[in-house]
């Protein structure tokens, strides 16, 4: 089974890159932050990992850090929407 990956610049948030991998079924294989939160942003790919790409973005999508208008998990859901189109 082939995987698409991609390696994608968030905006707005303490992790600078996130590489995602997802295979032809649209599940997440692997995701990995550059950046941030060391411990919350190893738990969250965790725990996305085997899960749908649109599970996870029902999930994740909108959601905020702090007064920011955009999070770790939402700019992952920036990635997975780009990495589904590579």
């Amino acid at each position: 089974m082939a995987a698409r990956r991609t390696l994608y610049k968030t905006q707005g948030t303490c992790s600078q890159f996130i590489e995602v991998e997802i295979d032809d079924d649209d599940i997440v294989r692997e995701v990995s932050f550059m950046g941030g939160c060391n411990g919350n942003l190893k738990g969250i790919s965790s725990l996305v990992r085997g899960m749908k790409v649109d599970d996870v973005i029902s999930k994740l999508d909108g959601v905020r850090c702090g007064a920011k208008n955009t999070s770790c998990p939402d700019q992952l859901c920036r990635a997975l929407e780009q990495a589904r189109k590579a």
